[in-house]
């Protein structure tokens, strides 16, 4: 194994597991996915670093919400999670919407740039479900 996604459920105390479809829009709409996203960060880097003896190459993925891209302390929470587990911040990947990117706003623009300064890797989620152009994505 080279890479591995994280990918966030709920167990609920009365419905069982829940796929992420039943819980994160409501997450959204609340705010709760800016602490659902840091969350899964940190334990995926957890994860992550745990790997190194077996597999000292091996990646991890994560997904993040449009909203926690805009959020000036994501930079923070990507910095301290990989600090925090040992993890090199090549191994961790950012995975964002097309529509994520698509806002194209400033803010958006330079929160990627400062990802790409401490070493994250930015993977485009569901490429080709958007309006989105090869052009508008290389910017």
């Amino acid at each position: 194994v080279r890479s591995a996604e994280a990918l966030v459920r709920w167990r609920h105390p009365r419905l069982g597991l829940l796929p992420p479809a039943r819980f994160l829009p409501l997450a959204e709409e609340t705010g709760l996915i800016v602490p659902i996203d840091r969350w899964v960060i940190h334990e995926a880097c957890r994860a992550a670093a745990t790997w190194r003896d077996r597999a000292p190459d091996a990646t991890v993925a994560v997904n993040i919400a449009a909203a926690h891209l805009r959020r000036p302390d994501l930079i923070a929470t990507v910095s301290e999670a990989t600090a925090g587990a040992g993890l090199a911040p090549r191994a961790l990947t950012l995975e964002l919407t097309e529509s994520a990117l698509i806002e194209g706003s400033d803010t958006v623009l330079e929160r990627l740039r400062q990802l790409r300064e401490l070493g994250i890797h930015i993977a485009i989620d569901d490429f080709g479900t958007g309006y989105s152009s090869l052009s508008y994505l290389h910017h």
